[in-house]
């Protein structure tokens, strides 16, 4: 019996040491609102996930709340070989293994984004058909990255217009009350992300056109240096000022996208200016303690337009300083850098005739080749093939555009050779006086104002208050975080602003806040669909 005793002594021991010394293995959760690059390429490993799968989900969503439920009214172009594509990545990833981290993961590119496998239209249904001989070098270097581009999203017509409506698609609406506008230029991109069609899009900013719609959707977006990603391939707006962008639902999404879309290119001289520069890998640079000891400019202008914004913003200040940063308050830009969008930005868009001809003269035969040929077709045709009504303002914009100065006039050469440097020197003479790492400011005052069933016939509209258009006229970097929401439910975005190629920093400090705060809020229009979470 002693001996009996203590062999099942043994036994019992040895039970316990072996549970012990085992892997602990626990059960993981993927919610597809949730889930991000990481998150995604984790399930997949696990085999609970494929790519096949993850886009066939994504559709589910497009084909559930973009057509149907609230019509966000998104996507332009549905690529029907995704789901092909996802199968071909899913083979390869079991044979060889990922490209990139960036293997199988969808992305919704703005429809001003060269495709060679999708019309390219701008927004407007004079492009309709119109097929690039190449993808952008954007979107090549993202696909032999491993990435899908699931669809073209809509767009403000050839990028004017900043409320999401175009001749093309019609109007998109904000997923976080559908009454709104989504903002512009890349409003299709951003309400897309905020209904989680997508985890990454592609926009492309002006004046402000990946910011707006960030700000609009509570989205996370990158208004890069302008130079650090080439303009080649993308639709032009005003050449001097455009640059493409990364949109996303979290920072690190957005950062990992950036590094695919880096690099100079010959035909494109200004990315000259960003050699040695320049990261493939921006992911490196987010910590969570990147906030602390960092000086930090308040901006405060236009201050009191929203009580709500103000609030929301307020308290994404104690966040900031929760985390470490010391804050220099009750800043504001210089009058020049306030005033450039008249002074600086209105006499460079003598330019878009010449970067429009350039642009079509890419064009397969059978589309305009002149600006004014556009701004004819438009206004001749009172209704296009589809169901939309042409956008007067747009096209009437380029009738004048072949009367415009021409780029030789002293107006145009004197702003873009003296007043950029000027405003510049304006802002960095800001940041050197009180020895700051960045500004950060509300990315716009105000709440997305409600859509005006007019919009199609309205050629002027009344100018909103805003500082996007300084980034755009100093070519630096901004990059929008999500803060919280107004008692409106609207997203309110606070914008972290630095000198050229300060990428780097202003995306550890937006990573650092997002990671503290978690303040980005699903819209109540697009709620989950079945088999979007499940345990593995």
């Amino acid at each position: 019996m002693k001996t009996l005793n203590c062999r099942s002594l043994y036994l019992s021991t040895a039970i316990a040491i072996a549970i012990a010394q085992a892997p602990l293995t626990l059960a993981a959760t993927f919610d597809l609102e949730t889930a991000g690059v990481q998150e995604i390429h984790a399930a997949v490993d696990a085999g609970a996930l494929s790519y096949e799968k993850l886009v066939k989900l994504y559709l589910a969503r497009i084909a559930a709340y973009d057509d149907k439920g609230p019509s966000l009214n998104t996507i332009i172009n549905l690529n029907p070989k995704a789901l092909e594509t996802a199968r071909a990545l899913d083979a390869e990833f079991k044979k060889t293994g990922r490209r990139s981290p960036l293997h199988g993961i969808p992305i919704l590119a703005k429809d001003n984004f060269d495709t060679a496998d999708m019309p390219t239209t701008g927004g407007t249904f004079l492009l309709d058909k119109s097929i690039p001989f190449q993808d952008a070098p954007t979107i090549k270097q993202l696909r032999d990255a491993g990435a899908i581009i699931i669809a073209k999203t809509n767009m403000d017509e050839f990028a004017h217009g900043g409320v999401g409506f175009s001749s093309r698609g019609g109007q998109t609406l904000n997923a976080h009350d559908p009454r709104r506008i989504p903002s512009g230029s890349s409003g299709g991109t951003g309400s897309g992300l905020a209904a989680w069609f997508s985890p990454l899009g592609l926009g492309s900013d002006t004046g402000g056109s990946i910011r707006g719609p960030a700000w609009a959707n509570g989205v996370v977006g990158i208004k890069p240096t302008n130079g650090l990603i080439t303009r080649t391939g993308i639709m032009p707006c005003v050449l001097t000022f455009d640059t493409g962008g990364p949109m996303a639902r979290t920072v690190y999404d957005a950062a990992l996208a950036l590094g695919y879309m880096t690099g100079v290119d010959p035909k494109d001289p200004l990315t000259s200016t960003s050699a040695g520069l320049f990261y493939k890998d921006y992911t490196q640079f987010l910590k969570k303690d990147a906030l602390k000891g960092a000086r930090i400019g308040v901006i405060r202008d236009f201050k009191g337009t929203d009580p709500e914004v103000d609030r929301v913003f307020n308290e994404s200040l104690k966040d900031l300083v929760a985390q470490g940063a010391v804050l220099v308050d009750d800043l504001h830009f210089p009058a020049i850098a306030l005033q450039s969008r008249d002074g600086v930005m209105n006499p460079i868009r003598a330019e878009v005739k010449d970067n429009y001809v350039d642009y079509l003269s890419t064009l397969r035969p059978g589309f305009p080749r002149t600006v004014t040929e556009l701004g004819e077709k438009g206004l001749k045709l009172t209704k296009p093939k589809g169901d939309f009504l042409p956008h007067p303002s747009v096209f009437t914009r380029f009738t004048e555009l072949g009367q415009r100065q021409p780029i030789t006039s002293l107006s145009y050469t004197s702003a873009k050779d003296h007043g950029m440097k000027a405003v510049q020197g304006a802002v960095l003479g800001l940041l050197e006086e009180k020895q700051l790492d960045a500004l950060v400011y509300p990315t716009r005052p105000t709440q997305p104002e409600m859509i005006n069933p007019e919009t199609p016939r309205i050629v002027e509209r009344p100018r909103l208050p805003s500082l996007s258009s300084i980034a755009n006229v100093t070519q630096f970097p901004d990059v929008i975080v999500p803060a919280g929401i107004t008692n409106e439910k609207m997203p309110v975005t606070i914008s972290f602003f630095g000198p050229a190629y300060s990428e780097p920093r202003l995306l550890g400090y937006a990573y650092a806040y997002e990671q503290a705060t978690q303040r980005r809020v699903s819209p109540s229009t697009t709620p989950a669909l079945a088999g979007e979470r499940f345990e593995y």
